[in-house]
């Protein structure tokens, strides 16, 4: 298994990111950050994105960048391409070069991510939670 990646802050995050990834990776940032008055940390070598809880999170790697939402199970009617994945409620979307999103859609995900946390709290405090 690969070494985690440690970084000072979500600028660096962003800054070390290189080649296609780059681009998408800031575009992905700007449409979360759009959706809600988000707080942004490192936490496990991801950007990680705040809301009444852990709610969003980027993972970069070599050949894909993830899209991860805690409460991504619950997005996969407005948002098919997220596949349900490990504990709580989490779902990702996985990029690879040259895949194409809507800034727009991101950030009515992120948006219901963060109502969703509101409405239920943290995820990973939650009585459901795994």
């Amino acid at each position: 298994m690969p070494k985690m990646q440690s970084y000072a802050s979500p600028d660096a995050f962003i800054e070390a990111q290189t080649d296609w990834r780059r681009p998408l990776v800031e575009a992905l940032r700007a449409a979360i950050l759009a959706a809600a008055p988000f707080d942004e940390s490192i936490k496990w070598g991801n950007l990680v994105f705040y809301s009444n809880g852990f709610c969003v999170l980027i993972h970069a790697e070599d050949h894909r960048v993830l899209l991860g939402f805690l409460r991504g199970k619950r997005l996969r009617d407005i948002e098919p391409r997220i596949r349900a994945s490990g504990k709580y409620e989490l779902g990702n979307w996985t990029f690879v070069e040259g895949d194409a999103f809507d800034a727009v859609h991101v950030t009515a995900l992120a948006a219901r991510a963060a109502a969703l946390n509101a409405e239920l709290g943290d995820p990973t405090k939650a009585a459901d939670a795994r």
